[in-house]
């Protein structure tokens, strides 16, 4: 037995040694361990920032600045005194804008300048909220109107002259519509740069460009015509989700081609974790923290539900920035993909796919 032991090839050299540090980590680097590490950090941060940003901005929404407009003589001091106290009751500023008319008043409802007007009268006030134009901006003066005239001795009239839609009664419809739109934007891009590796430059647009336009139809199809939630103008509509969704594959395929395989973190940070809070959508701007509710403005879901919300409740006073937002990124997006387009994964060589077909026809292919 120990002969037979002693005739074994016995371990020398480096082949015998255990692995120094600089091995094993150079082992590991090639290894995949390395990436599943990384992306078990990377999704346990991820967790916890939408957790964070989604509690931070949506649980406990309080008014800041809220603007009103003001119709009647200014210097009523029944006015003053409800006006004090509202802001008092709201711990927020109303910001307070004079119209020489109520009918210039309802003019800036529809334009969206203000979210409420307060009419002033000799022994009394008139407040008219719009809960087309914040829901939860109209359910906060509703609910501190009354109050607030009992408090200071002034009688108050609430009435809302832009209601929400009956299928929609909090509002949500058109954020969870634009949602959709988003996150089914960026991950449609992903799949096609799993599964359809070998498109060229302008095929992956065009393909982009298709599942936008059929993803935005369904999403349409399927609120208004199927579900009755909420009556669409539904060219509109789908137009503008059709290029929001485009704009969001884009901005992943913009990623995807700078920094690789990591895209899905500025495209998650930027489109969910700061983009959809701040929206507008869930929660309306007055009520979010004012940066947020400056920032959304300029980023694609922001402007998504911004055209969306104008387009459903205030067709004739559509306006162009949600559109020139939402331009502006798809063009940024696929101005910097075609630019590097050499450093984005996958694609084929020129004539690669008449080839392959000429082979797949040949006899005994």
């Amino acid at each position: 037995m120990d002969d037979q032991h002693g005739d074994l090839p016995q371990p020398h050299g480096a082949h015998g040694r255990p692995p120094t540090k600089a091995e094993r980590w150079a082992a590991f680097k090639k290894s995949p361990f390395l990436p599943a590490t990384v992306l078990v950090f990377i999704l346990a941060i991820a967790a916890g920032l939408f957790a964070g940003s989604y509690t931070y901005t949506m649980a406990n929404p309080t008014p800041r600045h809220i603007p009103t407009a003001v119709v009647g003589p200014p210097d009523s001091p029944h006015g003053k005194a409800f006006a004090a106290g509202m802001e008092k009751a709201l711990n927020a500023s109303l910001q307070l804008r004079e119209y020489d008319s109520y009918a210039a008043a309802e003019q800036g409802i529809e334009e969206q300048e203000v979210f409420a007007i307060l009419r002033m009268r000799e022994r009394s006030v008139e407040l008219d909220v719009a809960g087309a134009a914040g829901a939860q901006v109209a359910q906060v003066l509703e609910q501190a109107g009354p109050e607030v005239g009992k408090a200071v001795g002034v009688p108050v009239e609430v009435k809302d002259l832009k209601p929400l839609q009956e299928g929609d009664p909090r509002g949500l419809a058109l954020f969870y519509i634009s949602l959709a739109a988003v996150i089914i934007g960026f991950v449609g891009a992903i799949q096609l740069s799993v599964h359809a590796r070998g498109l060229n430059p302008l095929e992956r647009i065009g393909f982009t460009v298709l599942y936008a336009l059929l993803g935005a139809f369904a999403i349409a199809a399927v609120v208004d015509w199927l579900l009755g939630a909420l009556d669409l103008p539904f060219v509109e509509s789908w137009l503008i989700l059709a290029l929001t969704m485009f704009t969001s594959g884009m901005v992943f395929t913009m990623f995807n081609t700078l920094i690789g395989r990591w895209a899905m973190i500025p495209t998650w940070g930027l489109m969910v974790l700061l983009g959809n809070p701040s929206s507008g959508g869930a929660v309306s701007w007055p009520l979010l923290p004012s940066v947020l509710g400056h920032i959304g403005r300029w980023l694609p879901p922001g402007a998504s539900v911004n055209a969306q919300h104008t387009a459903v409740y205030f067709g004739g006073s559509q306006h162009a920035f949600p559109f020139l937002v939402l331009a502006g990124w798809a063009l940024v997006s696929c101005a910097v993909f075609w630019t590097w387009r050499h450093r984005h994964p996958g694609g084929r060589e020129v004539g690669a796919l008449a080839s392959g077909v000429h082979r797949a026809g040949a006899p005994g292919a």
